[in-house]
C-alpha cells in the first residue's frame, strides 16, 4: 500500500486530482483531507490499513493538485459536498466507505461552534445527506454534524436538491440552441409567466445573442 497511483477528475472549472492505494477492485473508501491540507495527509495512514480496500484521497478544488475555482468564486462547505459527490460519480461508486479528517478548528463562543459545525464537517454532511451511499463513516479528528430537529428535514431536502440539481445540469451538457426570435420569445414566456410579450421581447434584446441560424 505504500504505492500510489495518481487520478484527475474533470469538473468544469479543470480537475479534482486524486491518490489511490490498494487494488482498484477492494471495497472503496474515499478519504478527505483537512482545512488548507491536501491528499497527502494520508500517506503514513494508509499503509498501515486492511489491504483489500481501494483507497482514493481527494485533494479539494483549491487544494494539493486540484484546480482553483474562478477567481471571486466563495469555497462555501456545500461545493466541497458537491466535490465529494463528482469524485464518487466519476468513480461509479454507488456505496463507499466515507473516511474524513478534521475540517477546521472549535472556536470558543456558541455561535463560531455553530458555524464551525455548519461549514467544516463535509464527511457527515455528505452523509446527512446521501446516506443510501455510505456504508461506513470513519472521523479523525472531527465531531458529527448537528442540526436542531425542526431544521433537519428542511435542510436535507433543500441542500440535497440544490446538488443533485447542479449535477444534472452538468451531465447534460448541452451546447447551446439557436432559435428563432419568435421561438425564443415563446420560450422565455413559457418559463416566466408573469413577463408580458413586450417585457419578453425588452429583455431579449440583451439576454440573446443573433447567429447566422437563429
Amino acid at each position: 500500500l505504500g504505492m500510489f497511483s495518481e487520478l484527475k477528475f474533470p469538473v468544469p472549472w479543470g480537475h479534482v486530482a486524486a491518490k489511490a492505494w490498494g487494488p482498484s477492485d477492494g471495497h472503496p473508501v474515499l478519504c478527505l483531507h483537512g482545512w488548507l491540507d491536501n491528499a497527502n495527509t494520508f500517506d503514513k495512514l494508509i499503509p498501515l490499513l486492511p489491504r483489500d480496500c481501494y483507497y482514493v484521497a481527494m485533494d479539494f478544488s483549491g487544494h494539493g493538485l486540484s484546480s482553483h475555482r474562478p477567481a471571486g468564486s466563495p469555497y462555501h462547505f456545500l461545493d466541497y459536498v458537491t466535490d465529494v459527490r463528482r469524485v464518487a460519480a466519476a468513480l461509479q461508486w454507488r456505496r463507499f466507505t466515507l473516511m474524513g479528517h478534521s475540517m477546521g478548528k472549535m472556536k470558543t463562543s456558541l455561535n463560531a461552534q455553530l458555524f464551525s459545525f455548519s461549514y467544516c464537517f463535509i464527511s457527515p454532511q455528505f452523509c446527512f445527506l446521501y446516506p443510501e451511499m455510505v456504508d461506513k463513516l470513519i472521523l479523525l479528528e472531527n465531531l458529527g454534524f448537528l442540526l436542531a430537529p425542526e431544521d433537519t428535514e428542511a435542510w436535507l431536502k433543500s441542500k440535497r436538491m440544490v446538488i443533485d440539481r447542479l449535477l444534472s445540469l452538468e451531465a447534460k451538457q448541452q451546447t447551446h440552441k439557436a432559435r428563432s426570435p419568435e421561438a425564443a420569445l415563446q420560450r422565455l414566456l413559457e418559463a416566466n409567466r408573469h413577463l408580458t410579450a413586450e417585457g419578453g421581447a425588452i429583455l431579449l434584446q440583451r439576454g440573446a445573442t443573433e447567429t447566422p441560424t437563429g
